[in-house]
């Protein structure tokens, strides 16, 4: 049975309204492409009115400016409380509008709680520093939150990315106007209704669903916004990055895609590197920033390997992401699933040798079969962009040395990983690769305490760990002059 939509209004100032020029957008179900609901379209006059709610809400006297950072936190966890409360309904409604499994999107909503608590206990640890200026001055600074903050979310995690960016901005003391992606926009209404529920002030929490033209602009320009937090795609990473130096000189914090090499040494364990790659490559579908989407296989193991590879992919169970049964769901819409097909052609016609898959299933929905490709080729398309989908690309090598440099030859910068039981490889290659994370026998370990974040054109900025309230303060220096006499 499908999940009650609730919501599909926009929220300004703790309350549901539709957009101004009353026009709507349909949003659909990635299993088969059926509308499930109409969502409020807003656009520029709409963030309007959410900035100057999000900007009252932020005054010096406001309700949410006088609270004590120790009651912020206790708010957040309450929020928290709520999450675990509605955790079954937020995972279908995630799995019904993204297409997630939805057994990954109880896990993930679960996690999420724990996300919450864990920025929550940040809200009274921001502290400043005395400083020595001088025998004859007393300087100290202080940590201001940042201002009104534009948030602009991915549609392929959207309650993790919510949670992460919101609730770190509303830590630091800020307020913010969330725009959706237009393709999932459903939990994050779901969400800012439980943050209401949990007390946050009118004002504070501001939701404005629409497209990146209207809405996204429209935020992204605006002058009263001083900070915007975005994960996405390089391409508009880009793009808000030259908005946001338009109108003001807002701060920016950028998580952009990736091309990540994963890289399997002749001495790893086949049991656990095999599998361990699938998933890296294959969950969600595929689309995860961080995907280990260049496959390095050491000359000695590499036949071994993709014959291991090829019989896990085709032993990967396809379907209803509503059924727990089920291994791989469809691709968020029709325009990700035809881009995914697209690059699958452009490996047969370069010469990569397609071993699986490589097809879409059924005509309904936005299936794609699981697909491993061999002999690809580092200048190979499917070698240098990110595809977003269920696309093995297995590479050979032959010494460390030369797969580092390999690794390091791509505009992206964010993840990376190697599967060794030699501690000098781990640690020379974790050293040497260009990306902000690098995972040892493992691949997409990762939680709240821990930062993220990417090198080049994976973006700037780090997002979760003790500092990533940081991006959203200010840091004041006050000097006060002592007399030399008392």
């Amino acid at each position: 049975m499908a999940p009650e939509i609730k919501y599909t209004k926009l929220f300004i100032n703790n309350e549901w309204v539709d957009a101004k020029s009353g026009k709507t957008f349909d949003t659909y179900s990635p299993h088969d492409g059926s509308v499930i609901a109409k969502v409020a379209e807003g656009d520029k006059a709409d963030v309007d009115l959410a900035v100057s709610a999000a900007k009252a809400a932020f005054h010096r006297n406001s309700e949410w400016r006088l609270l004590d950072a120790s009651a912020r936190g206790r708010l957040l966890n309450k929020f928290a409380d709520l999450v675990l409360r509605d955790s079954k309904y937020l995972a279908e409604l995630e799995s019904y509008n993204n297409g997630m499994l939805v057994n990954m999107a109880l896990f993930l909503s679960e996690r999420n709680a724990l996300s919450i608590r864990y920025l929550a206990s940040l809200a009274d640890k921001i502290q400043g520093d005395t400083i020595p200026l001088d025998g004859d001055n007393f300087t100290f600074t202080l940590k201001q939150p940042v201002g009104v903050c534009g948030l602009i979310l991915p549609w392929n995690f959207p309650i993790t990315m919510f949670i992460s960016k919101v609730v770190t901005a509303l830590s630091a003391g800020c307020t913010v106007v969330i725009k959706p992606a237009e393709q999932t926009p459903l939990t994050a209404l779901a969400l800012v209704a439980l943050l209401k529920e949990a007390g946050v002030p009118a004002g504070v929490v501001n939701v404005v669903t629409g497209y990146g033209p209207g809405a996204g602009t429209a935020l992204t320009h605006h002058p009263d916004v001083a900070k915007i937090s975005f994960t996405g795609s390089v391409e508009v990473g880009k793009l808000i990055q030259q908005a946001a130096g338009k109108v003001n000189l807002k701060r920016v914090t950028l998580e952009l895609g990736g091309k990540s090499p994963l890289i399997i040494m002749n001495d790893a364990d086949l049991n656990v590197a095999v599998p361990t790659a699938a998933y890296g490559v294959f969950t969600h579908q595929g689309q995860v920033c961080v995907a280990a989407s260049r496959l390095f296989v050491q000359s000695g193991i590499y036949d071994k390997f993709v014959e291991k590879a090829v019989e896990f992919a085709k032993n990967r169970k396809v379907g209803n992401p509503a059924d727990t049964a089920v291994d791989q769901g469809p691709q968020v819409d029709g325009e990700m699933m035809d881009k995914v097909l697209g690059y699958i052609e452009k490996g047969k016609k370069e010469g990569a040798k397609l071993l699986t898959g490589g097809k879409r299933i059924g005509t309904s929905g936005f299936y794609v079969e699981p697909t491993v490709f061999a002999d690809v080729k580092d200048d190979m398309t499917i070698a240098k962009e990110e595809i977003f989908g269920p696309v093995q690309s297995i590479l050979k090598f032959d010494t460390l040395e030369e797969v580092i440099d390999r690794a390091n030859n791509t505009s992206y910068g964010l993840a990376a990983g190697i599967f060794t039981t030699n501690l000098n490889n781990a640690l020379q290659y974790a050293k040497h690769v260009e990306a902000g994370n690098v995972w040892v026998n493992g691949y997409m370990m990762a939680g709240p305490q821990s930062p993220f974040g990417g090198y080049k054109d994976s973006g700037y900025g780090r997002e979760a760990g003790l500092n990533c309230v940081d991006p959203y303060l200010e840091v004041k220096s006050v000097a006060i002059s002592l007399p030399k006499k008392f």
